[in-house]
């Protein structure tokens, strides 16, 4: 797979955002006649800004809007039978442009409490005018979160620890577990052994060891900024504090374009 050889030559020189920018407008070129017709079968729908859409995730409407909500679902059916969602708080925490967080207030309804946080100052204020009945805020790229300890009945965040740094795996896993409830449960998605063909081999021997995998030389949080998790190590990283894992999903190749994540559920010791 060449992409791996020039995600890291473009590194290596210091031009991967700029080639990360090229792929965004030639996907925003590829998929316009789709995103145009969403625009049209859904006029109601809010959408973020083409590139806050692309950072977070990827340059199609409908599956920011439709999978969002199908993830919404997913989220609530691996966290259904662990904790109750009712009259609760809920926090996505690298909400984004609230791809999934908008989607719960109607699954759910009103009686809980809504919150989304994110390091993205531009996104969270789209997020604010855009977006009612939720409450954001802006966190940066290490702890803390402005939240009381023991806060939160649910917290998620999906894809967040796949573009942090191993210092900031131990950090916020420590916050998170601060502010999550003691009945209350953690939900997150990691890059697992699924990926080990998306790695170079000198990556692959790292990951072999049972050590992260970091893709560095751009901005941490930023979508360029990679890492990838040997299951061992994020065992580690949860228990040291204080988690037990409730359920681990690893991930799979579902074709050539796209691999799931491996799910981690955790609660408090």
């Amino acid at each position: 797979m060449r992409n791996k050889y020039i995600s890291r030559f473009l590194r290596s020189i210091g031009l991967a955002w700029a080639g990360d920018y090229a792929r965004f407008q030639l996907m925003r070129i590829r998929n316009r006649k789709q995103n145009q017709l969403f625009r049209k079968q859904h006029p109601g729908v809010i959408l973020p800004p083409d590139y806050t859409l692309y950072e977070s995730f990827q340059m199609d409407y409908g599956k920011y809007y439709v999978g969002g909500r199908e993830d919404a679902e997913w989220i609530i059916s691996l966290a259904k039978p662990y904790c109750n969602l009712s009259n609760g708080r809920i926090l996505d925490w690298g909400c984004g442009p609230c791809r999934i967080l908008r989607h719960f207030p109607e699954l759910l309804g009103p009686a809980n409490e809504y919150f989304g946080t994110d390091y993205n100052t531009d996104t969270i204020q789209w997020c604010k005018a855009q977006l009612k009945g939720i409450t954001f805020s802006n966190n940066q790229i290490n702890p803390p979160l402005p939240f009381p300890a023991d806060h939160f009945d649910l917290i998620y965040g999906i894809s967040i620890f796949t573009h942090l740094s191993k210092e900031n795996h131990f950090h916020w896993s420590d916050e998170l577990y601060r502010i999550l409830s003691p009945v209350g449960v953690l939900i997150v998605t990691t890059h697992g052994e699924a990926f080990l063909e998306r790695l170079t081999e000198d990556e692959q021997a790292i990951f072999g060891r049972g050590e992260l995998v970091s893709r560095t030389k751009v901005k941490e949080g930023h979508r360029m900024y990679a890492a990838f998790h040997p299951p061992s190590f994020i065992k580690h990283v949860f228990v040291q504090s204080g988690f037990s894992i409730l359920r681990h999903i690893p991930g799979s190749k579902v074709n050539d374009d796209f691999i799931q994540q491996d799910v981690w559920i955790l609660k408090s010791e």
